[in-house]
């Protein structure tokens, strides 16, 4: 499997998980179950993971793929592999407030190299190219057509005048406590990896996750972010986050432009 074969394939999926999910998500009304760690799953998250999983799997078939919604996938290991998301922002989609997406990534020796993170709701898409380089495509969104594509890259932030995103559904004390150890211009919440995009395109310089999260949680943002010149990094010692851990759950992490002089936890 090549970049070049690998970026049209998990663009077209996410499109098309993208229109599953809003056919569900514009309908009068859709069944929530809690699975076992009490977070919420639907019938979109269930229909979006079947249609990228047998996409992914018939064309890369000797690809390793590690899906949240398949929890036999949780135990595989390994430094290479396919890591999704089918509906990041369950929570959102509930509340229909739209800043969900469609995370799929590719992990290469423990590092997300390459992503795609699609909000259906909001009409935005962001991927990395084949040759690394994060885009926003505009226009039509259509599976089976590229719109025009513009790179993204982080801003250069000012240190006295910083623009902060943080969770929207996820946001405590502990959050605030280390976003107030900044100079801060501006806050912006949202929902979902989408927070990543928005320090990729440079409309936030700084995200700060202290809570629990996911690989596939992060792993298609981290992609789209570092494409764009951004970094994430493990709150504690401002190592870089690797993938591929034990159960693939997170430390807590700082997604952030290069300019910004990170706080210690």
């Amino acid at each position: 499997m090549t970049h070049e074969e690998l970026i049209p394939v998990i663009r077209r999926l996410s499109i098309e998980a993208g229109a599953k999910i809003m056919e569900i998500y514009n309908s009068d009304d859709f069944d929530v179950k809690v699975k076992s760690d009490d977070s919420p799953v639907t019938a979109a998250d269930e229909a979006a993971d079947a249609l990228i999983s047998a996409g992914l799997r018939a064309a890369f078939p000797d690809v390793m793929l590690v899906t949240e919604e398949q929890a036999e996938s949780h135990s595989e290991t390994g430094d290479t592999f396919l890591i999704v998301d089918p509906l990041d922002g369950t929570k959102e989609f509930i509340h229909r407030r739209g800043d969900f997406t469609v995370n799929i990534a590719l992990v290469e020796n423990g590092v997300p190299t390459r992503g795609v993170v699609y909000a259906p709701a909001k009409g935005r898409m962001f991927y990395t190219q084949a040759d690394g380089q994060s885009v926003e495509e505009s226009g039509a969104l259509a599976a089976d057509t590229i719109g025009p594509v513009s790179p993204i890259t982080v801003a250069t932030p000012d240190n006295s005048a910083l623009m902060v995103v943080a969770s929207k559904s996820h946001r405590d004390q502990a959050t605030d406590d280390y976003i107030n150890k900044y100079d801060v211009k501006d806050m912006k919440s949202a929902g979902s990896s989408l927070k990543f995009c928005l320090v990729a395109t440079g409309e936030a310089d700084l995200y700060p996750r202290v809570g629990r999260t996911m690989e596939w949680d992060t792993a298609a943002g981290h992609a789209v972010l570092q494409g764009a010149g951004g970094r994430v990094v493990r709150f504690d010692d401002h190592s870089p986050l690797t993938y591929g851990k034990e159960g693939y759950a997170n430390p807590f992490f700082i997604a952030y432009a290069p300019g910004v002089t990170l706080m210690s936890a």
